[in-house]
């Protein structure tokens, strides 16, 4: 049991760094990281509201991010804008602007990133893959 768990992990990983260097070489012609992808993704999500630096990193993909430097370059490439927070003043609200959205939208049409898994696996096997991997992911 031990060794077939050892060796799903090393799989796990395995995958997950052959999908991280597709998803980086894919998004190098937008000029921006996968990290930073990440966050304009979650803001969409957030659209036409707004997201606190808490909200992001809770919802990041990879938790060791540094926030506020991936929302600094994302400020200077102008996808993104910055406020006081609403309710609490301590807070700052992170919203995606026009640019970010046109900026999502060109990827959308250019990278379908599903190909990694679609070509390899069957709508049932992907199914499957999820649902296996919602197990993973669930807190204790």
């Amino acid at each position: 049991m031990r060794l077939e768990c050892d060796k799903a992990l090393i799989n796990l990983l395995y995958a997950a760094n052959r999908c991280n260097l597709e998803m980086r070489e894919r998004l190098k012609d937008f000029q921006i990281t996968t990290q930073q992808f990440n966050v304009l993704r979650i803001l969409r999500g957030q659209y036409p509201g707004a997201a606190t630096i808490s909200l992001i990193k809770q919802k990041m993909v990879d938790k060791m991010s540094d926030i506020s430097r991936i929302i600094d370059r994302l400020l200077q490439k102008k996808f993104v804008v910055r406020e006081p927070g609403n309710s609490d003043r301590r807070t700052v609200d992170i919203s995606i602007n026009e640019s970010g959205l046109k900026l999502l939208e060109a990827i959308d049409q250019q990278v379908d990133l599903s190909t990694f898994i679609a070509r390899k696996l069957t709508l049932d096997q992907a199914k499957g893959l999820n649902h296996l991997l919602d197990k993973l992911n669930r807190k204790a």
